[in-house]
């Protein structure tokens, strides 16, 4: 006897039924449930080489980061902003701020997810300069309510985790982190 595969009726979304929608969000649970996971393996992938130029790897970068937040006192929703605000570099490196942005908008507060969305533009301060950039493109966020936050952000975690002797925690500790996160909190996802 041939097995039943679960499967839409439909070949556009817009022939969907009710059957086929109930369907997938029964078959997406499972997936969901491995959102930490997926996350975790790829910060795996991001330590298998060096960044380009630097001397340390992404994934060394992200633990820096995380450890330093940490070591501040700060709570586990910045920790995890620190670890993930670079995961997008593999694939949208000139965008890749916005990307990561998007990966933890389900699961934390707006005010992490809008300093990692805009850290990119935070960081030309240190560098922008050298290219014939505006160091000061932040400023037209001076008055946005997280300005301040995003600028500490940058400053005390982000631009000072390039040292390969600095020693952070490693991913092993913050996976933790990572499951409750990321299982626990699926504000977007119910």
């Amino acid at each position: 006897m041939k097995k039943k595969i679960d499967k839409v009726s439909f070949t556009q979304m817009k022939d969907g039924n009710f059957d086929d929608y109930q369907l997938l969000k029964k078959l997406e649970k499972p997936y969901l449930s491995l959102t930490a996971s997926r996350i975790i393996e790829e910060l795996k992938r991001q330590g298998e080489s060096t960044l380009e130029g630097y001397r340390i790897t992404r994934l060394d970068h992200g633990l820096h980061s995380a450890t330093r937040v940490e070591a501040d006192g700060v709570d586990t929703d910045w920790i995890l902003g620190a670890l993930l605000h670079d995961i997008g570099d593999g694939l949208a490196l000139q965008n890749h701020d916005k990307f990561s942005a998007e990966v933890i908008r389900p699961f934390v507060r707006w005010e992490v997810t809008w300093t990692v969305a805009h850290h990119g533009i935070f960081q030309m301060i240190y560098y922008a300069h050298h290219y014939g950039w505006d160091k000061d493109a932040r400023d037209r966020y001076r008055d946005h309510p997280c300005f301040e936050m995003c600028s500490k952000f940058c400053e005390r975690w982000d631009q000072k985790s390039f040292d390969p002797d600095y020693p952070s925690k490693t991913l092993e500790y913050f996976e933790p982190m990572v499951d409750t996160v990321f299982l626990e909190r699926r504000f977007l996802q119910k």
